[in-house]
């Protein structure tokens, strides 16, 4: 009798441990697809000074002044990201990013990147800039540095999808330095002094005292 219960026992916990090990197994199946299947696939364009997402027919503009060394450009594009695409992807706001160099006293790295995008945006197309845009602020540096240097944003630009013959040069000798010039005039002569400054629909979007205040309420004025 005894051996008949402790076989039942047994019995009973490898039940719990295999239902448990088929729920632990199913939770990782379903995490890994939700992770693939949270970045929403929107369409990226060229505008003048940058990249563009969402529909020109879009309710709402959004444009976006970012540096990509600062590090509230960082948060702020964490906290919005994932939101803007899909907003983007459903055709209601059409957000235009645009790189430029400010934090220049800090040493070289503003201007590389800035450099840099705009080789992958030429070279590669639109679709793999964003995607590298992305993996810039992913692996943004400490303000104070030490800053990645070129062979390093080149293995971030073929991550992106570029091919490394293709931006190698580009990236290396700052082929994109005069773009990076002329995108900083330009957010010079539209009167931007800071970053991340946010244009929502022609006026300057102010709403907030934290950047995660800042990015929910235009999130949710855009929505």
């Amino acid at each position: 009798m005894r051996k008949k219960r402790a076989r039942r026992s047994i019995l009973t916990v490898a039940g719990i441990v295999a239902v448990i090990a088929i729920i632990i197994a199913l939770l990782v199946v379903f995490s890994l697809n939700r992770s693939s299947d949270s970045k929403v696939d929107v369409e990226a364009s060229s505008s003048d000074h940058g990249l563009v997402v969402g529909p020109d027919d879009a309710k709402h503009k959004v444009v976006i002044y970012e540096d990509f060394l600062c590090p509230y450009c960082g948060d702020f594009e964490a906290a919005t990201r994932d939101d803007l695409a899909e907003l983007a992807a459903e055709g209601k706001v059409q957000v235009d990013y645009r790189p430029f160099v400010l934090l220049n006293q800090a040493g070289p790295y503003s201007e590389l990147a800035t450099s840099a995008f705009a080789v992958v945006q030429e070279k590669s197309g639109d679709k793999v800039a964003k995607e590298f845009h992305d993996l810039l602020y992913e692996n943004q540096p400490a303000e104070t540095g030490p800053f990645p240097k070129a062979p390093e944003l080149v293995d971030l630009a073929v991550e992106a999808g570029a091919e490394e013959s293709a931006v190698k040069d580009g990236i290396t000798k700052l082929a994109g330095k005069p773009w990076a010039e002329a995108a900083t005039k330009a957010a010079a002569d539209d009167g931007v002094q800071g970053t991340p400054t946010v244009i929502l629909d022609g006026k300057q979007f102010q709403e907030g005292n934290t950047v995660e205040e800042y990015a929910a309420n235009l999130v949710k004025k855009v929505s």
